[in-house]
């Protein structure tokens, strides 16, 4: 932080005025070269998070499919194991980055977000408004409560290690009851023809889609398959075991794809964008 513009004697005003001087001298940047380099700087940032957020959400439905996509699909078993191994990912890989580069813990919970900003435009716009399909039916799971435990566990730790050690178990096993407030309306037991069964099963005899895969129907035994036991606790430990190897794993992932270098030198970009000092061609 410039202490100078805190601390400058004819006040905060006159404090900024001197910092923004500085940048200015120290960049080696003409004043309306500096103000093209802040706009393109905000379209970066832009850009970024929308690659980002379409990243993350491509990378869930290609590996929890519809365990994250249709109600009667998360089921006690798979759901709550393979979800949070899924989602762990991206965010961990982003933690890594703002805490290498940055010393920001707040990596996790920015990943989760933008998952969840684009999860709120994709599902209105590809069920309810193209196909007219039940919102309701598609509801996303969220991981912003387990993000946010994960980066104060990097507040408290300042340490990978321990940090997907504890962090990435806390984000596994809170992933189940951070979500159950949101469909556990729809785990109200009813009868259907004799046999008991959830909403969220009615849900799904009444509107056709992709059918339920039949092992899930095996495991639970074909009653209250959507209905919370043991066994969700039992998967929401196991996950949180997986998630520390993959917290890990890609925290360095991360860090080892934003350190890659597609330039030979940064000098001539500098030069494009209207540096005073002189570069020499190759260098």
């Amino acid at each position: 932080m410039n202490t100078d513009t805190l601390q400058h004697p004819r006040g905060a005003a006159a404090g900024q005025t001197h910092a923004h001087d500085t940048v200015e001298s120290v960049s080696g940047l003409s004043p309306k070269a500096l103000h093209f380099s802040r706009v393109f700087e905000l379209f970066v940032v832009a850009a970024i998070i929308m690659l980002f957020a379409g990243a993350i959400h491509l990378h869930v439905l290609l590996l929890a499919g519809d365990w994250d996509m249709f109600l009667d699909w998360k089921d006690r078993q798979y759901w709550p194991l393979l979800s949070p191994v899924v989602m762990i990912m991206f965010p961990a890989a982003l933690q890594g980055i703002f805490w290498t580069y940055f010393r920001l813990p707040i990596g996790a919970t920015v990943g989760a977000t933008c998952l969840m900003v684009a999860v709120s435009i994709s599902r209105p716009a590809s069920f309810m408004w193209w196909t007219d399909y039940p919102l309701n039916l598609v509801l996303p799971a969220q991981m912003i409560a387990g993000a946010i435990v994960l980066d104060v566990f990097l507040l408290v730790f300042r340490n990978a290690l321990f940090t997907a050690i504890f962090g990435g178990f806390a984000f596994a096993f809170l992933f189940y009851p951070s979500n159950y407030t949101i469909f556990a309306p729809f785990y109200v037991p009813v009868s259907h023809q004799g046999m008991m069964a959830s909403m969220a099963d009615m849900i799904g005899y009444v509107y056709p889609r992709s059918a339920t895969p039949e092992y899930i129907r095996i495991i639970e035994r074909g009653t209250l398959r959507t209905f919370g036991d043991s066994a969700s606790w039992v998967s929401a430990l196991f996950g949180g075991f997986i998630c520390i190897f993959m917290h890990y794993a890609w925290w360095y992932l991360g860090i080892a794809m934003s350190s890659m270098k597609f330039l030979p030198n940064n000098a001539k970009v500098m030069a494009l964008m209207g540096t005073k000092a002189d570069v020499k061609a190759g260098a």
